[in-house]
């Protein structure tokens, strides 16, 4: 007999939702959690990005009205924001401690280890389980130079007490984008140094452009094709030296050249459980070498995009799995990314470069939806979409740049996954005028019609 039904090494998303899903179903489960409850994007990643990331997103608005309003300007005080969000975000381990108590699940403060297939080392106690779901996620990468240890993760960032004067980003990926417009909008000096010719590499070029641009117009400085050699200590702060020779100084510098997988110090290899920095490698029902463990969410070696909504989706799946309810393969959705810089930008399915490659399979259409629309666009004028369709003009992928690309893209996504026709949105009634409105409007005489 075991003593568990499930154990959950890890208790992010991508383990809690199989986890509430199986104890309402009667199922005893337990997580064997190392670090705090909810994980990496509960703790130290989405929720505080986001809290941090709201303010900016209103004055960004708000800067495109100058001219129409008085010359009070607002300004952020990120030394209150980071207050802020240490208390809201603070609450959250013990408030998801006490809600999956009172649920029966039991909460095992330990680093796990698997010993079997059903047994697990956590701390100094031995446990069992019929089934084990390993979601250990993901962490930041380190590069290894010269002075390594001056080198920051993004966990780190959004825990600062005080923004610094002069920053040096080191990748020009998601978070770096991300973090380098809060930095840019309280006008600090940035400087962002990635290894390949362009910013965000999986994002259309022509919008990354205009956002690189943008940046710079505030005072970003990117050098691409550069690789960091070392980082050393200098009277005033830090110097960051790449190989080419370019040097720069700061007070801050923001290792964001990738993310690992947690594999280590599991067990994985004495159970045959292949695993590298990419992840775990499982099946198409998401199990491990051993049928009866599964991995979920970032911690997978996989293709499609490692989110908090992908990691969702899996844990789900892992409880119908293990309740019986769906024998069939794992087929995820299209699944929308979005990059939360300022403006957004996002993007969902079918790629532009897909499409492109593909002439006799799809075409693109973009529209200059704030041009268009500047009325309701919050003048916004260089928002802009991007649709692409198949053969029937079925929407099958979308770009979206502006601020409201967040609501769109999940919008778009519905249209994508339900296959939806213009019949179909014009038999629904949507709330005008709302910028959701024109951009149906814009969507509808481009869709197949019925």
């Amino acid at each position: 007999m075991y003593d568990y039904d499930v154990i959950f090494i890890g208790s992010g998303h991508s383990c809690n939702h199989a986890a509430i899903a199986l104890a309402m179903s009667g199922k005893k489960t337990a997580f064997v959690e190392m670090g705090k409850i909810g994980g990496t994007c509960t703790n130290f990643g989405c929720d505080a990005k986001i809290l941090l990331d709201g303010p900016f997103e209103y004055l960004e608005g708000l800067e495109r009205y100058q001219g129409l309003c008085t010359e009070n300007r607002t300004e952020i005080d990120w030394s209150a924001l980071m207050q802020y969000k240490k208390q809201n975000i603070g609450m959250f381990d013990p408030i998801l401690n006490d809600i999956f108590s009172k649920m029966g699940i039991d909460i095992i403060r330990a680093q796990g280890k698997l010993l079997d297939a059903h047994t697990v080392q956590a701390g100094d106690r031995t446990v069992t389980a019929e089934y084990i779901v390993i979601g250990t996620g993901q962490r930041n990468a380190r590069l290894d130079i010269e002075g390594k240890e001056y080198l920051h993760g993004s966990s780190d960032f959004l825990d600062l007490d005080a923004m610094p004067e002069r920053l040096v980003f080191i990748g020009a990926g998601i978070i770096s984008m991300e973090f380098a417009s809060m930095a840019l909008a309280l006008g600090k000096k940035v400087t962002l140094i990635e290894f390949a010719p362009r910013a965000l590499a999986s994002y259309p070029e022509q919008y990354v452009d205009k956002l690189v641009k943008k940046m710079e117009s505030q005072g970003a400085v990117f050098k691409f094709g550069e690789a960091v050699s070392e980082a050393v200590k200098s009277e005033n702060g830090f110097i960051v030296r790449t190989k080419s020779g370019f040097s720069t100084e700061c007070d801050y510098i923001l290792d964001a050249t990738g993310r690992i997988a947690n594999v280590e110090n599991l067990g994985l290899e004495e159970l045959g459980i292949k695993a590298s920095r990419r992840g775990i490698e499982v099946d198409d029902h998401l199990r491990t070498a051993v049928p009866n463990i599964f991995a979920s969410g970032d911690v997978i070696d996989k293709k499609i995009p490692k989110l908090t909504p992908t990691a969702e989706f899996e844990s789900n799946y892992i409880a119908s799995q293990i309740l019986g309810l769906n024998p069939a393969p794992i087929a995820y959705p299209v699944i929308p990314n979005l990059v939360f810089t300022l403006p957004r930008i996002a993007q969902v399915g079918v790629t532009v470069a897909e499409a492109g490659q593909n002439p006799d399979e799809y075409h693109i259409v973009s529209v200059p939806y704030g041009q268009q629309n500047e009325w309701i666009a919050n003048r916004e004028t260089d928002a802009e979409l991007t649709y692409i369709f198949d053969k029937e003009n079925y929407l099958v992928g979308a770009v979206i740049y502006g601020s409201e690309a967040g609501t769109w893209i999940d919008f778009l996504t519905l249209i994508i996954n339900q296959k939806m026709t213009a019949l179909q949105l014009r038999s629904m009634i949507f709330a005008f005028p709302t910028p959701t409105y024109m951009l149906i409007s814009s969507l509808i005489p481009l869709l197949k019609q019925m």
